[in-house]
């Protein structure tokens, strides 16, 4: 689960969908814009405004700690020579 650390959508929360270019990242219900899309009888489409998902910087992005309610930084440790991720703030194992 991440939730948005700043900007126009600080404080909302939602998961993480897709990441396009290791830049930007598309979540669910965050960034939603109307459209207006053409009919298209070859697709059978029909026209008319649709909502979509835009992309959000990652810098943008925090991950969110369900333990403590909060944002949280991330850490890594070795076990038996894998890197494993872990929240700063209790030293949990990140799923």
């Amino acid at each position: 689960m991440t939730k948005l650390s700043v900007g126009k959508y600080k404080g909302k929360k939602g998961k993480v969908k897709k990441i396009i270019d290791a830049k930007k990242a598309i979540v669910s219900g965050i960034n939603i814009v109307k459209k207006n899309q053409k009919s298209d009888p070859n697709k059978q489409q029909t026209g008319g405004f649709i909502e979509k998902e835009q992309p959000i910087s990652l810098s943008n992005l925090g991950i969110f700690n369900s333990d403590t309610k909060k944002l949280d930084r991330i850490g890594f440790i070795n076990k038996n020579g894998i890197k494993h991720r872990i929240f700063k703030s209790n030293k949990k194992l990140i799923k």
